[in-house]
């Protein structure tokens, strides 16, 4: 019986210490995923839509990238389109750098597998308050071809993250 006791006594433990360390977050407004289930093709456009009532406050904008050793560049080129409540369309195409010159990735994990967290903006103040919609989409193509990859390898999932500054 007592065996039964401290059984539950550790799984409640465990239980309290996972929630308290996904609650101590305190910098997230907005943080969301999409699966690409390993293979990320041009036409699958990530969207993401958050309500947005801050206009005074700074804040950073992130895409975060996870990936793993199927992919095969050094590099990333993204498409991302925000559009805000007043209809204006802000289009940026972004390059970042996702593995070091020996070919081994770059980010946040273990073995394999990395998380990136790809600065989009940086003290970024909203300019209205209402519902805000992002996209991204990949614009990867291997080099000396004009064509870009339809399929990109190695990403399995898309985030978008939006954190307080203050």
């Amino acid at each position: 019986m007592t065996i039964k006791i401290l059984n539950k006594l550790v799984a409640v433990s465990v239980l309290s210490l996972a929630f308290t360390f996904v609650s101590c977050d305190e910098k997230q407004f907005f943080d969301e995923y999409q699966s690409t289930n390993g293979e990320w093709n041009k036409s699958d456009v990530k969207k993401f839509t958050f309500e947005q009532k801050d206009t005074l406050n700074p804040f950073n904008l992130f895409v975060n990238i996870r990936n793993n050793s199927d992919y095969p560049y050094n590099n990333l080129f993204l498409i991302v389109k925000m559009s805000n409540p007043n209809g204006d369309r802000f289009v940026d195409t972004l390059q970042y750098q996702m593995a070091n010159p020996d070919g081994t990735l770059l980010g946040n994990g273990f073995t394999d597998y990395k998380e990136s967290k790809l600065f989009y903006r940086e003290d970024y103040k909203f300019p209205s308050t209402g519902t805000y919609t992002v996209e991204i989409e990949h614009a990867v193509r291997a080099n000396g071809k004009v064509k870009g990859d339809s399929l990109l390898l190695g990403v399995s999932d898309v985030g978008f993250r939006i954190e307080n500054i203050n």
